[in-house]
């Protein structure tokens, strides 16, 4: 059975990989792609050398997410920022502070950290308190997270990855410590809770390509360039369509049911 649309969807997809391919072999050439600052991504080090300077600690979490539903795209970008978060606390022996909602994030959020601390040469500093899961139930995760950062009276809170009602009252509670927030979400509803309470906010895909952004990995960020060539495509596909529906034309509409 003949079904409308798919020679064009693997048109799409081809081009979709033929561009990430040409980009990404670019990069390993040593043709970087440019990528615009990100001001959130740019002043980790310089918030985190002003926990240092305080002697308070850093805290971060990647979000109430689970790496096996829907949110797992922003679950893994908030992990990746953990993991440079963590890199920032071992090379400036700084405390860190760091929860989980969900049981399935909370092995890797530890490998993560403690890979951070093996590579600066510092296994021994981590600590269990470092990653904690509190609870797999959304406020009460909530209350665990805000008692942690008001108890500890953390300079830095960082917080990326996958929020939902709870982002408004998390940055809120550490903006009422003194704390630099730093927030980051994909979620059209609470990107603007993040940003009414937050110093930094990550909006929509500046959290997705944190961890290409900050690794500068040639690989990841070719692939970002490629997948930029397709997002122009489909942009001007449908501009193309806009401007010939306005004038009464359905060719392009009837080209994309093929």
């Amino acid at each position: 059975m003949f079904i409308e649309g798919r020679i064009m969807i693997l048109l799409f997809l081809i081009l979709i990989a033929a561009s990430m391919y040409y980009y990404i072999r670019r990069a390993q050439a040593g043709h970087i792609p440019d990528v615009r600052p990100i001001a959130g991504l740019d002043v980790l080090r310089e918030v985190v050398g002003r926990a240092t300077e305080m002697g308070r600690p850093v805290f971060m979490t990647p979000g109430g997410g689970d790496v096996t539903d829907a949110s797992s795209v922003e679950t893994l970008a908030g992990l990746a920022i953990l993991d440079e978060v963590a890199s920032l606390t071992a090379e400036y022996d700084i405390p860190l502070r760091v929860t989980v909602r969900r049981p399935n994030i909370y092995p890797i959020a530890q490998e993560i950290v403690q890979q951070s601390y093996l590579r600066a040469g510092k296994p021994e500093a981590v600590t269990p308190e470092m990653v904690q899961f509190l609870s797999d139930v959304q406020f009460a995760w909530a209350a665990g997270t805000l008692s942690i950062i008001r108890r500890e009276q953390c300079a830095v809170a960082v917080m990326t990855g996958f929020f939902q009602a709870e982002s408004l009252l998390l940055a809120e509670g550490a903006n009422q410590v003194g704390a630099v927030v730093l927030s980051g979400a994909a979620r059209l509803f609470q990107i603007p809770f993040f940003v009414a309470a937050s110093d930094y906010t990550l909006i929509g895909e500046e959290l997705l390509v944190a961890g290409a952004y900050l690794s500068e990995n040639p690989v990841q960020l070719g692939s970002l360039a490629g997948q930029d060539v397709a997002k122009v495509a489909a942009t001007l596909l449908t501009l193309a369509g806009a401007i010939l529906a306005t004038f009464g034309s359905n060719a392009l509409r009837e080209i994309m049911r093929i």
